[in-house]
């Protein structure tokens, strides 16, 4: 009774973006989960009864799967159903992040600050709003959200000089391979890796996530690329990397603060343009 998007399908975690349209007026449903699972409600609100619990998820609050968990889940106080961003997680993913088995019987988490700000930069990222990966923010809401649940805080140590190496590494395969479609997964096999700890290292040596690097280095040869040949932008989205040409005009706009093409015009020495670039941002 709804609709749902895939936004990033990988090996290690699924994310959907769900919107249901069921009522008061509508029966109960039974929900089954087949592996772990974490949804944040963006907006509306449902409840869901487990055994003897009921939950009441409004916006903010995360709901928790954990495989073969079942729920009846009603719409009795909101007519205009909920919506909802759900991390499907694979197995090896929640032994990586670690904490105690019990943490994903929770069923559900009411909003928590340090879980809401993460889960509405994931609706960011699901818009095509953020060079985050989908993937990469549903890891770290998993691990904000395991910390919270055990109090355990993690590790802050320095990188290690193999582990120094193992990023420089990554970032250099990633940057040579920028033009290919290339993903966590990926990088992360390339250095010997989990998807989980590959993101913590590689963002904790260089600064930026795997998929914002990735992004970086697209928009790098774009810029290269517009600055000294007349190809058209269309093929110069396709040849960097992006697959779809309204996201690379938007990315590229949001990093050079211009379009593709009023770029190459002031590559080319447009006055006019290069003047504006220059003046106080209150002047322009």
């Amino acid at each position: 009774m709804g609709a749902l998007t895939i936004v990033a399908n990988k090996p290690s975690m699924t994310v959907i973006d769900y919107r249901c349209t069921a009522g008061p007026e509508d029966r109960p449903f039974v929900e089954c989960h087949a592996g772990f699972s974490l949804s944040y409600v963006r907006k509306g609100s449902f409840a869901c009864h487990s055994g003897s619990a009921t939950h009441e998820l409004v916006a903010g609050a995360l709901m928790v799967g954990a495989p073969g968990r079942e729920y009846m889940c009603s719409h009795d106080h909101h007519q205009c159903g909920d919506e909802c961003l759900s991390f499907q997680l694979g197995d090896e993913l929640v032994e990586a992040i670690g904490g105690p088995p019990q943490i994903w019987q929770a069923g559900s988490v009411p909003p928590l600050p340090e879980l809401m700000v993460l889960g509405e930069l994931a609706q960011s990222v699901a818009r095509g709003n953020s060079d985050v990966g989908a993937d990469e923010i549903g890891m770290l809401l998993a691990a904000r959200f395991v910390e919270l649940l055990t109090g355990a805080k993690s590790s802050a140590t320095d990188a290690q000089a193999r582990d120094r190496r193992r990023a420089v590494a990554a970032a250099l395969w990633i940057d040579a391979q920028s033009h290919e479609t290339v993903d966590l997964e990926g990088a992360a096999r390339e250095v010997g890796l989990s998807p989980f700890h590959f993101l913590r290292l590689f963002t904790r040596v260089l600064g930026v996530t795997p998929h914002q690097y990735l992004v970086r280095s697209r928009l790098r040869r774009a810029a290269g690329m517009l600055a000294d040949d007349s190809r058209p932008i269309t093929d110069v989205a396709y040849d960097v990397g992006f697959g779809d040409l309204s996201n690379f005009v938007r990315t590229f706009h949001k990093a050079a603060g211009v379009s593709p093409r009023r770029f190459r015009q002031m590559a080319r020495g447009d006055r006019k343009i290069l003047q504006e670039r220059l003046r106080p941002p209150a002047l322009r």
